[in-house]
């Protein structure tokens, strides 16, 4: 799925990353704590998440996750979209709960990053 059509489904708001929305994610992950996204995600995720700090860009960047989507309303610092900007990343942030917010990008056709 390209990020623009997961903006759109989402109606997020871009913080970082806008030349970049034409690129794909083949699956997702909702998850807060970085443990089990370390333990569990591939490449070409997408990383929806609660959880707020410079260390979720960390860890994408460990992952190579290029697209992290912030629920709930939540806002990167300035100090995250510098970050974000810097290793080339996309950050979205939607008013809708993670639950519903993987359930949307799941009714439109996203996998599951555990799906094979």
């Amino acid at each position: 799925m390209k990020m623009k059509k997961v903006q759109e489904i989402l109606e997020a708001h871009i913080w970082a990353g806008e030349e970049d929305l034409e690129g794909e994610v083949y699956a997702a992950c909702g998850c807060d704590l970085m443990s089990d996204v370390l333990a569990f995600a591939k490449e070409k995720v997408l990383l929806l998440t609660g959880l707020v700090n410079p260390q979720v860009i960390r860890t994408a960047e460990m992952l190579d996750i290029r697209a992290i989507v912030f629920v709930r309303g939540k806002e990167p610092s300035k100090e995250m979209i510098e970050m974000a900007n810097h290793k080339g990343m996309i950050i979205l942030s939607t008013q809708e709960p993670l639950y519903m917010a993987c359930g949307k990008l799941y009714a439109a056709g996203l996998m599951c990053e555990s799906e094979d």
